[in-house]
């Protein structure tokens, strides 16, 4: 597949890029090359190959959540530069 400058002229208005004609003419090559390349791997027998999910067969290690220093609610509360009796007091940042 071609790739002209009103192809890479309308990706790149899709995409809100400004290019010079330079750069078009690199997007150009560029855009051609992968194209290519993309045309090359379709030429590939991929029956009965089974589609890639994840790059390795490995699971997340996870460890135990184990709580290791607590503070009490007057403790949080006490550290805190605004505050009632239950909870903390921030600036209101959403308006109705």
């Amino acid at each position: 597949m071609t790739i002209d400058k009103d192809t890479v002229e309308k990706v790149a208005h899709l995409a809100r890029l400004e290019l010079s004609e330079t750069e078009k003419e690199n997007m150009i090559e560029d855009m051609s090359k992968i194209l290519d390349f993309m045309a090359k791997l379709n030429e590939l027998d991929t029956t009965g190959v089974e589609p890639l999910v994840y790059m390795t067969d490995g699971a997340n290690v996870l460890r135990e959540d184990v709580v290791k220093q607590q503070i009490t609610h007057e403790e949080a509360l006490k550290n805190a530069p605004k505050h009632d009796e239950d909870y903390f007091l921030v600036a209101k940042v959403i308006e109705k």
